[in-house]
C-alpha cells in the first residue's frame, strides 16, 4: 500500500469479481470441465485428455509445438499432460519421416479409447449445448475463440 492511501473495502471487492473476466471464465470453465469430466469418467479421460488425443488424431502426426499452440499451453505443461497418456500406452512420441523433432500420434489403444469416448463427449456436449440454448452457444462459441485469441493479439 502506498503511503496515504486507504485498503480496498470488501464492496469493492465483490464488485470487481463479478466483473473480472479471468474469474468468470476460470469459473464457467471450472464447471464445464467438471461436468465433462464426471461424464467422460468411464472411458477412463479427463476432458483435457480428451482433447488432447482428439487434436493428435485430427493432427496426426502432430508436432507438440503445434498441440501446445491449439491447447493454449506452454511446452512443459502439455509435456506433464502427455506424459500419462504415453504412459498409459495411448499416445507415441516419435521421429516424423523428414522432418526435424518429434510427433506424436495414438497408439491402437490410443484410438480404441478414444472411439469409446466419444459417445460420452457427445452426450456433455449435447447436454450443455442444450441448458444453455442452440442459439446461445452457437453465440458463443466464436466469441470464446476470440477470447482465446486476445492476448496473443496484443
Amino acid at each position: 500500500m502506498t503511503k496515504g492511501s486507504r485498503p480496498i473495502d470488501a464492496a469493492a471487492c465483490e464488485a470487481a469479481a463479478k466483473v473480472c473476466a479471468c474469474f468468470n471464465l476460470r469459473r464457467a470453465s471450472r464447471a464445464a470441465s467438471q461436468y465433462f469430466d464426471s461424464v467422460l469418467q468411464p472411458s477412463g479421460l479427463r476432458s483435457t485428455q480428451f482433447v488432447l488425443l482428439a487434436l493428435v488424431r485430427a493432427g496426426e502426426p502432430i508436432a507438440p509445438s503445434n498441440l501446445a499452440r491449439a491447447m493454449v499451453m506452454d511446452r512443459s505443461t502439455l509435456s506433464r499432460n502427455i506424459r500419462p497418456l504415453a504412459g498409459a500406452g495411448l499416445l507415441l512420441a516419435g521421429r516424423r519421416k523428414g522432418a526435424r523433432g518429434t510427433a506424436l500420434s495414438l497408439t491402437a489403444k490410443g484410438v480404441r479409447t478414444l472411439t469409446a469416448a466419444v459417445p460420452l463427449w457427445e452426450r456433455a456436449q449435447r447436454h450443455l449445448v442444450e441448458g444453455m440454448g442452440p442459439a446461445r452457444w452457437a453465440a458463443l462459441a466464436p466469441l470464446l475463440e476470440r477470447v482465446a485469441a486476445a492476448p496473443a493479439a496484443r
